[in-house]
């Protein structure tokens, strides 16, 4: 009828990108989240942070001298700092006791380790990066090294390293390896929020292109934590958290004249569909994240259609990937790698690098130089 007004339909986000994508600008993502299972369970929850602590109180029950450092600390109390602290300067007994716990829990590492590298997806990987907020702690550090000796007195061939960038960051910074190349052109920082089983972390990562092309000077520039697994929200009081730390956030970078991409890069635990739903793996978020009704970018972008004036893009991929994604610059001298995050659970992913563009135009030329090197081309 004339004069009548069309109806508009829901408005929806621009698809630029592919949630959960299994082929980047830099890797392929060969496999990821990863569910073992043994007779006892999920395999991976014999190396989650929880089971090193657990270990450790086995032998600390068994010491019968008193420990100045380790008895007056209860269970729920102990930190990293106060065992590395023992690992230390602690006494004899101290660092035997810790000792024996890096060990043990070491070896059930490697029983993760030993079952990922026989999947399919994870088969010829040269080296496993270990991150999650294990890491921090020097104990941890010594755990992963011993890992790799008994992997390789176990035959297994391969290399153990824990991430470069604090795990606490390293969540973030992964988030710009899921931006588009052509974006990093006019900008020099990004979103990112890195969500986890007990804490949300949202900040501002600045590339530092005109220092390393290839992003390994990414650094956080600002930091927001909300530990969310101490308050009883539901899932939507949640997410409008999540977007008021972004919101502040992106006043933040405006108040300081910082050129802040049109662009949020999320890390989330699960598996991601393509439309950004989580299909499984998100049970320790608040509430049900993965109804089917629920779509965490489109809710983001909802709350946040615009950035500097530009419409937001929003793309998500589990959070041990986003996390992997970190380690690109540094992983150039392997094929196939892989990331295990020690946390609230236990995630992982596998990579195999890819060749950067300008690498695969020289490859391109340097067979065409070959061609021409013997004949040239044929005519007629």
């Amino acid at each position: 009828m004339p004069g009548k007004t069309a109806k508009k339909s829901n408005p929806t986000p621009p698809d630029v990108t592919v949630h959960g994508a299994s082929t980047l600008a830099a890797v392929t993502v060969d496999g990821f989240n990863a569910q073992l299972r043994d007779g006892d369970g999920f395999v991976g929850d014999r190396a989650r942070r929880a089971a090193f602590f657990e270990i450790f109180e086995r032998w600390r029950q068994l010491a019968e001298r008193k420990l100045p450092l380790l008895d007056e600390v209860s269970p729920d109390d102990m930190s990293k700092s106060r065992i590395d602290e023992a690992l230390a300067e602690g006494r004899p007994q101290e660092q035997a006791l810790v000792h024996s716990a890096i060990e043990d829990y070491a070896r059930e590492l490697l029983v993760v380790i030993r079952r990922l590298l026989r999947s399919e997806s994870w088969r010829d990987t040269q080296r496993i990066v270990i991150g999650g907020g294990l890491k921090t702690g020097r104990f941890a550090e010594i755990a992963i090294a011993r890992t790799e000796l008994l992997a390789r007195a176990d035959k297994i061939d391969i290399e153990l390293r824990p991430i470069h960038n604090d795990p606490d960051e390293a969540g973030l910074i992964g988030g710009a390896h899921l931006a588009p190349s052509w974006m990093f052109a006019s900008y020099d920082n990004i979103l990112a929020i890195d969500i986890g089983g007990t804490n949300i972390r949202c900040g501002i990562v600045r590339l530092n292109l005109d220092k390393a092309d290839d992003l390994s000077k990414a650094r956080v520039r600002d930091l927001e934590l909300w530990q969310h697994a101490e308050e009883k929200l539901g899932r939507d009081a949640a997410v409008a958290r999540l977007a008021g730390m972004l919101e502040g956030l992106i006043r933040k970078a405006d108040k300081e004249g910082l050129r802040l991409a049109p662009f949020i890069g999320v890390g989330c635990p699960g598996s991601i569909a393509a439309d950004g739903s989580i299909e499984t793996g998100a049970q320790n978020l608040p509430g049900n994240w993965e109804s089917a009704g629920f779509n965490l970018p489109t809710r983001l972008w909802e709350a946040i259609p615009s950035i500097g004036g530009h419409e937001t893009t929003v793309t998500m991929h589990n959070d041990a990937v986003v996390q992997g994604l970190s380690e690109i610059p540094f992983m150039q001298d392997v094929a196939r790698w892989g990331v295990l995050t020690i946390g609230t659970g236990l995630g992982n992913a596998r990579f195999t690098n890819r060749a950067r563009p300008n690498e695969e135009q020289k490859a391109a030329r340097k067979r065409d130089d070959s061609r021409d090197a013997g004949g040239g081309t044929r005519k007629g």
